[in-house]
């Protein structure tokens, strides 16, 4: 065989691997969802993804790996919607992208959500090295920056912790409680317009919440008072 035919067919295995583990993934957190770690098993999520049991445990050899896996890939598309923290220092316009991110998120991937929603509920008996670690370090590199910016007076001295918890919480809830909040909108799913004005009031109340817009204001009139410019203007 020829080295080109040999990549070619090491390419497409990988593919049909990537497309079977993705539709794996997608059943397993339906089931653990509805059921959580315990009431789940790999037979009912082979039925979910309509695959051979065995064809599951060719891919994921035990429950927990599946579990882990499910846990790993939503932490991971949080952790994503956070960079706005890192190639922004304007905290208004980086914690409306994090915010926003967060709600399209749960809005696209809500059963994620709900997974890890269980699994803290019961007290992580399967992630709790997950949450000393790699939640522990990353929630501490956000407060830094939150620090910063209060110590920069962009924002008001809020604890850290307790906007990130407030952020979590707020922007998971149309995830975790979808359910109610259809009901309450007469039993139909927000539509993109409802979904706008959720979005735009929950990053208003918390950055309103935090004196972000009112410092920002209140900032950008002090740099371009006449005294200010005039003191540029002597540096210069």
């Amino acid at each position: 065989m020829k080295k080109s035919e040999r990549v070619k067919k090491t390419t497409a295995k990988a593919g049909i691997r990537q497309e079977n583990e993705k539709i794996i993934l997608k059943a397993a957190e339906s089931v653990f969802a509805e059921y959580g770690f315990r009431g789940a098993t790999t037979s009912m999520i082979a039925e979910q993804a309509n695959i051979p049991k065995a064809n599951l445990h060719y891919y994921f050899p035990t429950k927990e790996a599946l579990y882990r896996q499910v846990v790993d890939n939503i932490f991971n598309i949080w952790l994503q919607a956070a960079d706005s923290f890192d190639d922004c220092d304007d905290p208004v316009e980086a914690l409306s992208r994090y915010i926003e991110k967060k709600m399209d998120i749960s809005r696209d991937n809500p059963m994620g959500s709900k997974v890890w929603a269980n699994e803290i509920i019961q007290r992580a008996p399967v992630i709790q090295d997950y949450l000393e670690t790699t939640l522990k370090d990353w929630t501490e590199s956000r407060a830094v920056i939150i620090r910063r910016w209060i110590a920069q007076g962009k924002i008001n001295p809020v604890d850290p912790q307790y906007l990130l918890y407030m952020i979590w919480s707020t922007t998971q809830h149309y995830a975790d409680f979808n359910h109610q909040i259809e009901t309450l909108n007469g039993g139909t799913p927000l539509s993109d317009a409802q979904y706008r004005v959720a979005k735009d009031n929950v990053i208003e109340i918390i950055l309103t919440g935090i004196g972000a817009v009112q410092r920002r204001r209140s900032n950008l009139l002090q740099d371009n008072s006449p005294k200010d410019q005039q003191e540029k203007g002597d540096k210069a």
